[in-house]
């Protein structure tokens, strides 16, 4: 296992080459100029000429990507073009912090529901009920979020003033009981995205683990552990679950990488100040550099999470072997 992660993480360098020239080719050769971006209104050639040399973008292609990749390998992504005066590292980080904030709570609900009621619905196979789950998580995971989201706001914010229409002031508020005790409380800007994220989310969850649940119940060990006369929820615990859970691993490894991209159309629809509507923001702003960091960056996340999830599979499940050969 050691030489195959060696060899992954060999190829690392040159998957985020492949990823972040691609991407500086078509922020160059794309429509818009960078240069025009940060120069705002001016049109004076000299100025255009001075504000490229000062960017690095008066050479070739190839010449400007060098200087990127050299300033890139030391943590410095540039200055962002639309918003002068700001580093494009400080304009990232904090914005994925936010997003990994309602991600990872995002995440706890997601697999807090789905894993639970995959199982109950593989327990109900047979009845009557288990249709009626399984139609419920189709119609559930084929809500976008684009749906999804206006009848919230209109229900909960717009008629009933329950919760703000949108923004973030992070995942708790403090309640002071006495003045003495603190006690976190969620804050309201939470609950729509919470929804709005975990709805999809939750229902995918469950139908998988449902599929990989009722493969498991026709094992031998199942058939034996029944056999023995083991409470069906004895069963169900420590012979079903642990084993529908490997390809949940796989699933886990990708909703975390979507952490860190955060909620495209959530964070924009809502006024959240993460990374999705950051990224949006610079689509339209013609913000080259910082969608050109923020791509690297989650490639990077990407690489690296699917190595450590196939890590992961190989110990959970000893059959599998990294890196060996299949022998015919």
């Amino acid at each position: 296992m050691a030489g195959y992660i060696i060899r992954r993480l060999l190829w690392l360098p040159v998957t985020l080459l492949a990823v972040s020239f691609l991407t500086f080719s078509i922020a160059r050769f794309g429509p818009g100029d960078p240069v025009s971006v940060a120069a705002g209104q001016i049109r004076d050639p000299e100025v255009l000429a001075r504000i490229r040399a000062e960017r690095g973008l008066d050479g070739s292609i190839f010449e400007q990507y060098a200087k990127w990749v050299d300033r890139a390998v030391r943590g410095d992504f540039g200055e962002s073009f639309a918003q002068r005066g700001y580093s494009v590292r400080e304009i990232i980080f904090p914005k994925m912090w936010v997003s990994a904030q309602l991600g990872l709570v995002a995440l706890f609900v997601v697999f807090g529901l789905g894993i639970p009621l995959g199982l109950l619905s593989a327990w109900l196979h047979g009845t009557w009920l288990d249709p009626l789950i399984i139609s419920v998580l189709l119609f559930l995971r084929a809500l976008p979020v684009v749906v999804v989201i206006p009848p919230l706001i209109w229900f909960f914010a717009v008629q009933n003033s329950i919760l703000p229409v949108g923004g973030w002031d992070g995942i708790f508020d403090i309640w002071w009981i006495a003045g003495v005790i603190a006690v976190p409380i969620p804050d309201p800007h939470l609950y729509i995205p919470l929804v709005a994220l975990t709805l999809p989310g939750f229902a995918g969850v469950a139908r998988l683990v449902r599929v990989t649940a009722l493969e498991v119940y026709t094992e031998d060990y199942v058939r034996t552990a029944r056999a023995k006369g083991l409470p069906e929820t004895r069963v169900a615990v420590r012979h079903v679950l642990p084993n529908s859970l490997l390809p949940i691993v796989t699933v886990v490894g990708f909703a975390l990488v979507g952490i860190v991209e955060g909620a495209f159309f959530t964070e924009t629809l809502l006024g959240i100040p993460g990374i999705g509507r950051l990224t949006f923001d610079s689509v339209v702003s013609r913000d080259y550099d910082v969608i050109l960091a923020t791509t690297v960056i989650v490639a990077f996340l990407f690489v690296v999470m699917n190595l450590l999830v196939e890590i992961v599979y190989s110990w959970i499940d000893p059959r599998v072997r990294l890196g060996e050969a299949a022998v015919v």
